[in-house]
């Protein structure tokens, strides 16, 4: 499977800008992309003020990215700000090339910028199935939990996007590699760069990561759009000769 990672700056709670400036990028994409993974509320930077930019599932941003998956015959995924009965979620959405959406909701919402006094919590960990591969979605700071990334669903491939800011950034780059090694799993995480409305800094960071802890892509710090092949065979096969999530301790993370 064929990924791209979509790494760029957001203009601050502008949804029209954001969208059009990721369009531009997705419009050079190469032509046997299988998934383009944008960063967390790739809409709007990670605002504590979802009142003022909160979108529905038949919102413009939604049918936007319905469009594109079936224009460029390929899965989009990336997280905005949703309102649901009356609640903001920090939702993941993965867009399929037919238009049907599976989401996520934010399981673990940043106490430290007080995300989880503007945002509903998700309760559900999602598995999505896509063109033969098991897929992991998670958002940011879920990135510091690993019992509830634990693989004991045998999913192939573990994404997190993200407003990581460059102060922590070394943190990111850690766990990410942990999340790979210790569920024998391929792990992207996709960043922003640029500075953001409370002036922090982000240095991207955007990266590919395999199952033994190899980079794919390491970590980028410019804007622009990379590229990753995945091998689900050597994935599987690796698994098979070592054995290690058979070994795996059972957490109930609810």
């Amino acid at each position: 499977m064929k990924i791209a990672l979509i790494q760029i700056p957001l203009v601050w709670e502008n949804p029209k800008l954001n969208r059009d400036y990721i369009e531009q990028k997705i419009n050079t994409l190469e032509v046997d992309t299988d998934l383009v993974v944008l960063p967390e509320m790739f809409t709007t930077g990670f605002t504590m003020q979802p009142e003022r930019i909160a979108e529905t599932m038949h919102g413009e941003t939604v049918a936007w990215m319905q469009a594109l998956a079936k224009a460029k015959n390929c899965a989009i995924t990336g997280s905005l700000v949703i309102i649901e009965e009356e609640n903001y979620y920090n939702r993941l959405l993965f867009v399929f090339p037919s238009g049907a959406i599976h989401y996520y909701n934010k399981r673990h919402l940043f106490t430290l910028a007080g995300e989880d006094k503007s945002y509903t919590k998700g309760s559900q960990k999602l598995i999505i199935e896509y063109k033969g591969w098991k897929i992991c979605p998670l958002i940011c700071y879920d990135l510091r939990f690993p019992v509830f990334a634990r693989n004991v669903e045998q999913y192939d491939l573990l994404l997190y996007v993200a407003n990581w800011p460059t102060i922590r950034i070394q943190a990111w780059d850690t766990l990410l590699k942990s999340r790979a090694v210790e569920n024998m799993s391929y792990t992207i995480g996709v960043n922003r760069v640029g500075k953001d409305e409370k002036n922090y800094d982000y240095s991207g960071h955007s990266q590919v990561v395999d199952f033994l802890g190899n980079y794919l892509i390491a970590p980028q710090e410019t804007e622009g759009v990379f590229y990753a092949q995945l091998d689900k065979e050597a994935l599987l096969q690796t698994r098979t000769k070592l054995g290690f999530l058979n070994d795996q301790d059972r957490f109930d993370w609810k």
